[in-house]
């Protein structure tokens, strides 16, 4: 999911779907340390995605303080 996507969405769709990243996250992690995980470079997607969520809602918070 792109930023412009992302800044579409409201403040309370963001933290879902950042709570969603973060268990997929965890579930990533776990298949590695399981040695089931076969494309390692999907951690890197979702924690990369998970990041771009959080500064969107950081966005959205310094503008609403504004």
């Amino acid at each position: 999911m792109n930023a412009q996507e992302l800044r579409a969405k409201t403040p309370d769709e963001l933290k879902t779907e950042l709570a969603n990243l973060k268990k997929e996250s965890f579930n990533l992690r776990f298949q590695q340390a399981t040695g089931q995980l076969e494309n390692t470079a999907q951690i890197r997607k979702a924690r990369r995605a998970a990041a771009r969520v959080k500064t969107i809602l950081n966005e959205k918070a310094a503008s609403a303080a504004e």
